[in-house]
């Protein structure tokens, strides 16, 4: 089985930030020669909210820190997997909507509260 980030996504557009995300990482496997290596799920709409998944392989997200090389080790985070969820943050483009990453597992964690 591979190792995966599942990533939360809230977003008050649906189709702009999804399409975004999925050109980005569609970018990312061809810079770094992946193919079918993540996965968005549909929507669920609440409270004025999109919320999603985004399904990621570790492999990608390895490939990509080896590629950034010192680039991707200067970014904000304590692990691997924060790294690139600042990373993605930072390439997805904020015009007319509201969009947040959380990583699916630590959302679960009684930090957050039991779901």
């Amino acid at each position: 089985m591979e190792e995966r980030i599942n990533i939360n996504v809230s977003a008050t557009d649906y189709e702009i930030t999804s399409k975004a995300i999925i050109s980005t990482l569609s970018k990312v496997e061809q810079m770094v020669h992946g193919e079918n290596d993540f996965i968005v799920t549909d929507s669920e709409f609440a409270f004025g909210w999109h919320f999603y998944v985004v399904c990621v392989n570790m492999v990608l997200v390895r490939k990509l820190s080896e590629q950034l090389g010192p680039d991707f080790e200067r970014i904000k985070g304590k692990t691997l997997e924060h790294k690139f969820l600042n990373w993605l943050d930072q390439k997805i483009p904020r015009d007319n909507f509201r969009l947040k990453f959380a990583i699916k597992e630590e959302m679960e964690s009684t930090k957050y509260g039991i779901f």
